[in-house]
């Protein structure tokens, strides 16, 4: 079994080599199954598929990685790299347009302030 961070050190051909590998046993084990192999290998399978799935996973966190570097600084990003929020968040106004005053609204509380009264305890 492999770990995710022993991955994370590897170049892409490693990875993918390691890939071919676990692709390959999983199909042996596969047939062992068919043939009726021993339950110690069949019982191998399920460790195999989640080596399979963790040597993906980490291939494909690098390959957005790179695709974030090279899109860094131009003026639009691609959807898949944008934040994914809620659709609600993602339409929401801004902090600076939630602000935002007509020039008679500004006119207004300019003339015409908030009236403080003292009270009397």
């Amino acid at each position: 079994m492999v770990k995710a961070y022993e991955l994370r050190g590897l170049p892409k051909e490693e990875l993918l080599k390691t890939l071919a590998e676990n692709r390959k046993q999983l199909a042996e084990l596969h047939v062992a199954k068919v043939t009726g192999g021993a339950p110690s290998k069949i019982a191998k399978i399920k460790s195999v598929r989640k080596s399979i799935a963790r040597v993906l996973t980490v291939h494909n966190q690098q390959q957005k990685e790179g695709i974030r570097k090279a899109a860094a600084g131009s003026k639009y990003i691609s959807k898949d790299l944008r934040i994914k929020k809620t659709r609600a968040m993602r339409r929401a106004l801004t902090k600076e347009q939630r602000g935002a005053k007509t020039l008679k609204q500004k006119k207004k509380d300019m003339h015409f302030p908030m009236r403080r009264y003292a009270v009397r305890a």
